[in-house]
């Protein structure tokens, strides 16, 4: 009789992973991982190399981010510390990234073992789950714990730490199958369904409402409940924003869809809010972006209620007038059900978006010729919006850094109402982690491959995490990067101005540092713009290259409106 056939831990581990249904994997590759990498071979699974831990963790991230399920971060110990800001990106957008470390001996853990350190006490914080696997035979049972805890209620990241002698050990190849569940592919997410009484409870309160406005959130993207969100604006005509530093979730061929919920980069939302009767927040958390449901963000008399997917989310929410535990879709389906319309308050709503189009827009056009008169270096919001202008329906765009960030929000709204339709937008999250724009945009051409992405980067966020624009040219994934060049950290040196008593800014300055010609050195393309009237040809010539490319744009630093609220308020002693 022929002995079992044997693999070790780390083949196990990739096993289990590919039949859970993972389709990527990211890592620097590291020897403690070597088994891993040798089962995700074995098992056909893509793998991406990448510079740095913490590149490998946004791409997993901003993978998971667009096709909304959960994406491989291998890495080794040390590895791991780098990966860190990763992990905290991917909990602030609640990304259902899979961090795996291979990590130090099990046999000889807490004797000062080769690179020991407590990952799993690291990552706790920042993670849904958190554990070490202590038995190879349960390394198919872990994952399936990890998964479960990624993609239900609440998603967000994982972590499991492998220790490098059960990676290198073998095992029974059905090591751990003799237990349920025995099929353990990936299963349909459990929705929480509503309680008929506070279902109703609540939708009496929407169809009395005279002025009612609905903010999306989070928990609508991570359900797959954009499309029925859609529907309901379409059907009951009620203004729809989404909350700030999240993934826009509805495109312009629905109406009722408006931008932020976010007073200072689209003012007409604070109108909107402030003379709503009642305010329905569907899949958000009452966060600081909210100033937790308090005044004078939503007024004391408004009526605040929060749907929510899951006990996770609600717990944020305990300020809301009236709460619901009810699957988003869910919810979309039964709010369609009310027999009442708001035309009129839409087109209010509508009305005033034109107004401020039209307003930023012959702001702009003064600021632009001002900048030709004068010989000035051109506006970051121009620059936006030439970007934008040059791309085409269904590019996937891309924007990171401080007020380059601000300024390009902005300009997508602008951009929208004037025809635009992206196929996609990614940037920094709730935290704002700088250096995530190469690796989100490379994500995103990995998994539209047959689209153009684009990222336009301030110069600060391009240094911050440019390192990964290797792996594009490693991968041969192409992108274009536009980087908005005004020689320093402008976001923050514009606060010092307004809080030093010198009036002076001070540690933020970068020398004139040619981003092209480190394109060009790579195999790519590069080109200098100091003029607006030359962007156009630039960006033509970019995009027929075929390769990874870089636009060097100098731009004048121009205060955005958000970061000129934050310094005014920061200068007031507060900080939230």
């Amino acid at each position: 009789m022929s002995e079992p056939k044997r693999i070790r831990g780390g083949a196990l581990l990739a096993r289990a992973l590919k039949e859970k249904g993972v389709d990527h994997v990211f890592t620097l590759a590291g020897g403690f991982c070597n088994p891993a990498l040798e089962g995700f071979m074995e098992c056909q699974m893509p793998v991406i190399n990448c510079p740095h831990e913490q590149v490998a963790g946004h791409l997993a991230d901003g993978h998971a981010r667009i096709t909304r399920k959960p994406a491989v971060c291998l890495v080794g110990p040390e590895g791991f510390a780098n990966a860190v800001p990763a992990m905290l990106e991917a909990w602030g957008e609640r990304s259902p990234v899979i961090f795996i470390t291979g990590s130090s001996t099990l046999k000889r853990q807490g004797a000062g073992g080769f690179k020991e350190i407590d990952d799993v006490a690291i990552a706790a914080p920042l993670t849904k789950y958190s554990v070490q696997i202590t038995d190879g035979a349960r390394i198919g049972e872990f994952v399936e714990r990890a998964w479960h805890a990624a993609t239900t209620g609440y998603p967000g990241p994982v972590h499991l730490s492998l220790p490098v002698d059960i990676m290198f050990s073998s095992f029974e190849e059905d090591a751990g199958r003799g237990e349920r569940p025995f099929d353990r592919k990936d299963r349909p997410v459990p929705r929480a369904w509503p309680d008929p009484e506070p279902l109703a409870e609540v939708l009496d309160a929407v169809k009395t409402a005279r002025r009612p406005v609905l903010i999306g959130g989070h928990g609508i993207w991570w359900s797959g409940g954009e499309e029925k969100m859609a529907a309901a604006g379409a059907e009951l005509k009620i203004p729809m924003f989404n909350v700030p530093y999240h993934t826009k979730m509805l495109g312009e061929a629905c109406e009722a869809y408006l931008g932020l919920a976010d007073f200072h980069q689209y003012h007409p939302s604070k109108q909107a809010v402030h003379e709503a009767d009642v305010v329905l927040m569907v899949g958000c958390r009452l966060d600081n972006q909210m100033n937790f449901g308090n005044p004078p963000f939503i007024p004391e008399g408004t009526k605040l209620i929060c749907v929510n997917g899951s006990h996770e989310e609600l717990d944020y929410n305990i300020g809301a007038d009236l709460q619901l535990l009810c699957d988003p879709g869910a919810f979309f389906d039964a709010l369609m059900g009310i027999d009442r319309r708001w035309d009129s308050w839409l087109a209010l709503q509508r009305e005033r978006r034109a107004a401020w189009v039209s307003k930023w827009s012959d702001h702009i056009a003064s600021e632009t010729a001002a900048d030709a008169e004068n010989d000035r270096l051109m506006h970051p919001l121009q620059l936006a919006l030439d970007v934008q202008a040059a791309m085409k329906d269904g590019d996937w765009l891309v924007f990171d850094g401080g007020n380059t960030h601000f300024w390009n929000e902005i300009a997508t709204n602008i951009a929208a109402a004037r025809g635009r339709k992206l196929g996609g937008i990614l940037h920094p999250g709730n935290y704002s982690l700088l250096g995530v724009g190469v690796s989100f945009a490379l994500a995103a051409k990995n998994v539209n491959p047959e689209r153009t992405t684009v990222l336009v980067t301030g110069d600060g966020a391009f240094l911050s995490g440019g390192l990964s624009i290797e792996a594009c040219f490693q991968e041969n994934i192409p992108i274009v990067v536009v980087v908005d060049n005004n020689g320093g950290l402008d976001c923050i040196s514009q606060q010092q101005e307004r809080l030093f008593s010198s009036g002076k800014h001070f540690a933020t300055d970068f020398r004139d540092i040619p981003f092209h010609t480190m394109f060009e050195g790579l195999g790519g393309y590069g080109e200098l713009v100091t003029r607006r009237d030359a962007l156009p040809g630039a960006m033509e010539r970019a995009l027929a290259s075929g390769k990874t490319a870089c636009i060097n744009v100098k731009c004048r630093g121009v205060i955005s409106p958000i970061v000129a609220a934050t310094s005014d308020k920061r200068d007031k002693a507060s900080i939230e």
